[in-house]
């Protein structure tokens, strides 16, 4: 991560379901600078899509975060995740299934990883779901971002049936929920 102190940017790796889902979502939070979607998790190089769907890559679909820590921290942001997916669920987000939809923190120092496992903890004690967190824990090795037609989904696709069934329910919980963490351009 970086010193909050010092005006310089972090960025957070996380992947729980469509990460169309996900980059909608923080597109609208004080203090997220980019989000991208992308893959990280798996063994294969500058996957693409159809790779990752075959479930043979073992990359997850994720967004790439770029944030202000002066404005937004790491946990901040992993207390909006753990809101809008169920980690409880391995490889699936309700009919999304298989491995490229698992819940997954990817970590890029030992900051992260700490907040990461102190934030499960946490959850965990609080007893918040009838299962077991089933979030994996994992150091970044590689981000590659998914192709031009994925980023920005949701926002140039706003009526396609999955971004409406899917997309803006998972958006409109967040607003909800955080309404004092939205940037003063989201609804």
């Amino acid at each position: 991560m970086t010193d909050e102190k010092s005006g310089a940017r972090a960025v957070a790796t996380l992947g729980g379901g469509c990460f169309w889902c996900l980059e909608a979502v923080y597109d609208e939070i004080k203090g997220v600078e980019s989000v991208v979607s992308g893959y990280a998790g798996g063994t294969v190089p500058n996957p693409t899509y159809e790779q990752v769907c075959s479930g043979h890559t073992g990359h997850a679909e994720v967004v790439q975060i770029t944030f202000d820590p002066a404005v937004i921290s790491f946990k901040e942001l992993l207390e909006i995740f753990f809101t809008i997916h169920d980690p409880t669920t391995r490889d699936r987000q309700g009919h999304d299934v298989g491995p490229q939809y698992r819940s997954i923190i990817l970590y890029h120092d030992s900051a992260q990883r700490a907040v990461a496992e102190q934030t499960i903890a946490e959850l965990t004690a609080a007893k918040l779901w009838d299962r077991p967190i089933v979030t994996a824990l994992e150091p970044l090795t590689a981000f590659y971002p998914a192709e031009a037609y994925h980023q920005e989904y949701y926002r140039r696709n706003p009526y396609q049936p999955y971004c409406q069934l899917v997309v803006a329910p998972k958006v409109a919980k967040a607003r909800h929920l955080f309404l004092d963490k939205l940037k003063a351009s989201a609804p």
